[in-house]
């Protein structure tokens, strides 16, 4: 804490501002408490430019080398490690990398203050603008809080925000052990797993947000908690899928795993056989209790270079086995090329990192549904329908990726008074669906929207149709364009926005905190209308 060594402060800040902050939650004197004396004078309203420059000048003069201004080579070094362009082309008044809670809440605190907007960034993975970085605002970059240790009987990883999962796998590889975490190496810890996250081990541990034992929170008023099942066991439960609002996230404490070397990597296949391969995800769908070692990513992508659509099965095995017979109907459809092997966790998650390119235009969508080979068949030959005019689009490489969430993985999701999801185990063998589209230029972005949104209209509409559709939306490859938390369940989205208001009476991470997947309404209040009902005819019984 800054008051131990007598570190005062004083900042002149508008009446106006103060006066507001005052009447509703009294921020002078939570600053005071930290030893920043901030003084409530004079100067008459500014805009929120001028707000955000007092925050980031007293950010600046408390810590120093930790905030960075608008302008310079570091503002612009930063702006570049986004993973999508339309993240970088966001500008923040000022970036500012915390080296504690501490100092996280005191900039929270100053943010309130000045009444200036603010984001968090942990890997900055998220495509769509402002989900991550603040126009104009305060933009934490969490990069500094990047700690790994054990606890010391090494049942427990305290995990700092700032990691990738490369880093933390890598780190944990030489103890034998795992947690349960993001399968891209340079994907955030923070953002998957508030979001929920789906890991290579889930059939055998669930979900990432589901083998956290505890959090430390940075909540509205500044105060820094341990959240866990026994101490705020409603935040606990809320922060386990609720995304990004109802704190900052400073540590996360995961739950650890004996793991080996394992056995996994990538099958490609020419489409001739798509159809073969939708079978053997089926079935392997509803035969994923038998063996919970096993995990699948099923992508169809279109390969511009070679003017063709291929099929990627990406494979992983929690043992090392080569070719376990739960992949026996993939293994014997012919391929053109195989990856598979047995090697450690963090080189699978470079293989995937290789297929995710940074510096790109991107945008994910996503949808879910019941199980169905013959409504797979349909988003597969829509996905090719939609994608067909954007095949000379610059740098074009759109996927439609298809995955199956297990009964396993959802009867994880009961332990510790549960997650915020909303899933159920009646509810499986469930299709996820994650539509992933790169590209080079800003003029062909309306037309990527709208095949994406057609996509995902045409075939919800469909499933509905045939009795199908399933109302859960996976955060982490939602767009900007759909509202995740209703997905959750009435329940569930009145209990969060219970718990929100308990915890952040203000609405603080609603209103300052702009961006990613509030409480109420998506992102982006108006999505692409393009949809038009499905041209042609299937039938379900075939």
């Amino acid at each position: 804490m800054l008051g131990k060594f007598g570190l005062r402060l004083a900042i002149w800040v508008f009446c106006t501002c103060v006066r507001v902050s005052v009447a509703e939650f009294d921020v002078v004197g939570a600053l005071t408490e930290k030893g920043i004396n901030v003084k409530g004078y004079s100067l008459s309203a500014l805009d929120v430019g001028s707000n955000c420059a007092f925050a980031c000048d007293s950010l600046s003069l408390l810590f120093h080398n930790s905030t960075i201004s608008h302008s310079g080579s570091a503002y612009n070094s930063f702006e570049s490690q986004y993973w999508s362009q339309q993240q970088g082309e966001v500008k923040p008044y000022c970036v500012f990398r915390p080296r504690s809670a501490e100092e996280v809440s005191i900039a929270l605190l100053l943010s309130r203050l000045a009444q200036c907007p603010f984001a968090v960034k942990s890997g900055g993975h998220v495509p769509f603008a402002g989900a991550s970085n603040v126009q104009g605002g305060v933009t934490f970059d969490m990069s500094a809080l990047n700690s790994i240790s054990l606890s010391e009987n090494k049942s427990v990883a305290s995990i700092g925000p700032g990691n990738t999962w490369f880093d933390v796998y890598s780190a944990l590889e030489q103890e034998e052990l795992t947690v349960i975490g993001g399968r891209v190496a340079a994907i955030g810890v923070g953002g998957l797993t508030l979001g929920g996250g789906i890991s290579f081990f889930s059939g055998l541990h669930g979900w990432a947000c589901d083998n956290v034992v505890n959090f430390e929170v940075v909540i509205a008023d500044g105060t820094i908690l341990d959240v866990n099942e026994s101490t705020y066991p409603d935040l606990y439960w809320a922060l386990r899928g609720g995304g990004n609002n109802f704190g900052i996230v400073t540590r996360f404490d995961l739950e650890t795993y004996h793991q080996e070397l394992m056995w996994g990597g990538d099958q490609f296949y020419l489409m001739a056989h798509n159809q073969s391969a939708i079978e053997a995800f089926i079935e392997f769908g509803y035969n994923s209790t038998l063996d919970p070692n096993a995990a699948l990513i099923v992508s169809f992508v279109y390969a511009q270079a070679q003017r063709q659509y291929l099929m990627v099965c990406s494979f992983e095995y929690a043992a090392p086995i080569e070719n376990p017979p739960i992949f026996s109907t993939f293994l014997s459809i012919p391929n053109v090329e195989d990856t598979t092997m047995i090697q450690n966790l963090s080189n699978i998650t470079l293989e995937f990192n290789a297929f995710n390119p940074s510096g790109l235009r991107q945008t994910f969508w996503t949808a879910t549904y019941k199980l169905n080979g013959t409504l797979a068949s349909f988003i597969v030959q829509t996905y090719v329908d939609e994608t067909r005019p954007l095949e000379n689009v610059t740098g074009i490489v759109p996927a439609c990726v298809l995955q199956v969430i297990t009964a396993n993985e959802i009867a994880h999701m009961m332990k510790s008074g549960g997650n915020a999801l909303g899933l159920e185990p009646s509810d499986a063998p469930l299709m996820l669906l994650e539509l992933g589209f790169t590209w080079e230029d800003v003029s062909d972005d309306d037309a990527i929207l709208k095949a994406a949104s057609n996509i995902v209209q045409k075939s919800v509409a469909q499933a509905k149709a045939w009795d199908l559709d399933f109302d859960y939306l996976y955060m982490n490859y939602a767009s900007q364009f759909q509202d995740v938390i209703p997905s959750y369940g009435k329940r569930n989205s009145k209990r969060l926005a219970s718990i929100a208001k308990k915890y952040d009476p203000q609405e603080v991470f609603q209103k300052l905190q702009p961006g990613y997947f509030k409480l109420h309404g998506a992102p982006a209040s108006t999505a692409p209308q393009y949809f038009k009902n499905p041209s042609k005819s299937y039938d379900l019984n075939q």
